[in-house]
């Protein structure tokens, strides 16, 4: 029995949205030795850059868990890219915030593939964007990763692996 042409297609447009991630996950590795993740962490940190982000508000933002981010606030302390400090307003809490090295991180990084996704869907009339929505979750459903855990970064690998290069 011979396979359907739109098989073939449906097909060939999931690899080119893999392919795409992949080649900007490389991209940003490159420019800023940083994973989606991490840049997105720099992202929301440079948003509050005099106040910061709780690890709790990054998880929540991201859709992580909290160790989630904490591996990934480990690596960019490491990379000198953000700082924790005590919270002024609570002594038990910590704030991670955005180093200097981290704003220039961000500023060279490259758009990034999300961003761009975003900018186009939200330009979508909304009958356009719950009909990708709908058949996004049903490609999902079709590939047994409906119960994947999963946040709004596009990358392909872990969220909190080390960026390759």
């Amino acid at each position: 029995m011979a396979q359907n042409p739109r098989t073939d297609m449906s097909l060939i447009a999931l690899r080119r949205i893999l392919r795409a991630t992949e080649l900007y996950e490389r991209e940003l590795a490159q420019a800023a030795g940083l994973t989606p993740a991490q840049l997105r962490v720099l992202q929301i940190v440079a948003q509050n850059s005099t106040s910061g982000a709780t690890p709790k508000a990054l998880a929540t933002q991201m859709g992580v868990s909290q160790a989630t981010v904490t591996a990934l606030v480990d690596k960019l302390v490491r990379s000198g890219t953000v700082t924790r400090n005590r919270s002024q307003t609570d002594r038990r809490q910590t704030d991670v915030l955005i180093t200097e090295k981290g704003l220039k991180a961000v500023e060279s990084s490259p758009d990034a593939l999300q961003q761009r996704f975003v900018s186009a869907f939200e330009g979508l009339q909304d009958w356009e964007q719950s009909q990708i929505v709908a058949s996004l979750e049903r490609v999902a459903a079709m590939l047994d990763a409906r119960a994947l855990d999963a946040s709004p970064v596009l990358t392909t690998g872990e969220i909190n692996a080390p960026p390759e290069g």
